[in-house]
């Protein structure tokens, strides 16, 4: 067993979702969201490096040693996986352990709503869960392509870096690709994924144009394509898809979008006060043909307000999610206040509370 195992089993243990390890700086356990120390030695540059270095390939190491950063992923058999990412800081090296549990989670078992479950269904188009870093986004992904497996019969492609949640064929056949060890880029692999049969591709990130552009395609040419955006509204998604291309390239884009697009899930992870644990918050954009308008337009701006009024739809904005899990007692106003988008719309609720809340304005 390597030495690093007790600490990930604390993890399991504490119910922590990462682990850091800094050099200069005793281990630390992210736990309902909230950073704690290990009462531990401080970890020592060469010390952390052994440690580290026991559980990482040659190949590796030398990519590490070259660059400063390096992505992996490590496994504990009848454990857990984990996402792990070195890199080096102003006293050493440092790596942060982000556990992936083993069994694999269903919708209902993360409190999504139902029109998820459609999502994961639909034959074609675009599927995009955004948020910020840590808002549960993979997590999400891997319940919709859990459902899919359960409930359709086809093949589903995943291009990741690394390859977090494993998924065995079930009624789909699935082969999940890993950036560096199965193939180089994710725009390679997603060309190359075109030319594979697929029926549902997940692209663990669009980072750059050419992943964009293709995935676009990809969802033009009868395929369901899953991926994410380190974006923090639907509206804001769309925004970024487009402004990533050379302006004589938008309008092209807008139109390809608008065609292909289904829906946004934008989501945030707040800390439980009911009970030990975090919950997410959504909000839910779906494409419908006042939308593709909307996107056609160069009037994203409207699309809060189709959110607001399209809850036939299954639509729905953050601030509504967040109020219900406010008025349900599931999260403080503290959190609320803090990531709402509309501000004044949860002042009022706190108007009794210390003006120091109001620093978030």
């Amino acid at each position: 067993m390597a030495q690093i195992d007790a600490f990930l089993k604390m993890m399991r243990e504490t119910g922590a979702s990462d682990l850091h390890l800094s050099s200069g700086s005793q281990p630390i356990l992210r736990i309902n969201g909230i950073l704690q120390r290990i009462k531990y030695k401080v970890l020592e540059d060469e010390d952390l490096k052994a440690l580290l270095y026991e559980i990482t390939q040659e190949k590796r190491v030398k990519e590490f040693e070259e660059t400063g950063d390096i992505d992996f992923a490590y496994e504990i058999e009848g454990l857990d996986r984990y996402r792990v990412n070195f890199f080096r800081q102003q006293y050493g090296v440092a790596a942060v352990f982000r556990r992936i549990p083993s069994e694999l989670l269903t919708l209902d078992d993360l409190g999504m709503p139902e029109v998820l479950k459609e999502l994961a269904l639909l034959p074609k188009g675009l599927v995009l869960v955004t948020g910020p870093t840590g808002s549960g986004k993979s997590t999400t992904l891997a319940a919709m392509v859990h459902h899919a497996n359960t409930h359709r019969k086809d093949h589903i492609i995943t291009i990741e870096d690394p390859i977090e949640f494993l998924h065995p064929s079930k009624s789909c056949l699935i082969n999940q690709r890993e950036i560096g060890r199965d193939t180089k880029t994710f725009s390679s692999a997603l060309r190359g994924s075109l030319r594979e049969d697929p029926d549902i591709i997940l692209v663990g990130e669009m980072r750059d144009l050419e992943t964009i552009e293709l995935a676009l395609e990809a969802a033009e040419t009868g395929h369901l394509v899953l991926s994410t955006l380190h974006t923090i509204s639907a509206s804001k998604t769309i925004d970024r898809v487009i402004e990533v291309f050379p302006g004589d390239k938008q309008e092209q884009i807008r139109s390809s979008l608008a065609e292909s697009l289904r829906a946004v899930v934008a989501q945030n992870l707040f800390r439980r006060i009911d009970t030990p644990g975090r919950v997410a918050a959504l909000e839910i954009l779906i494409a419908t043909p006042a939308v593709r308008n909307l996107i056609r337009e160069r009037k994203n701006h409207q699309i809060e307000g189709v959110i607001e009024t399209g809850k036939a739809h299954n639509m729905r904005l953050m601030d509504d999610s967040i109020e219900e899990l406010l008025d349900a007692g599931i999260i403080d106003e503290h959190d609320a206040l803090s990531k709402c988008v509309n501000k004044k719309r949860f002042r009022a609720r706190l108007e009794d509370e210390n003006t120091t809340l109001f620093q978030y304005e």
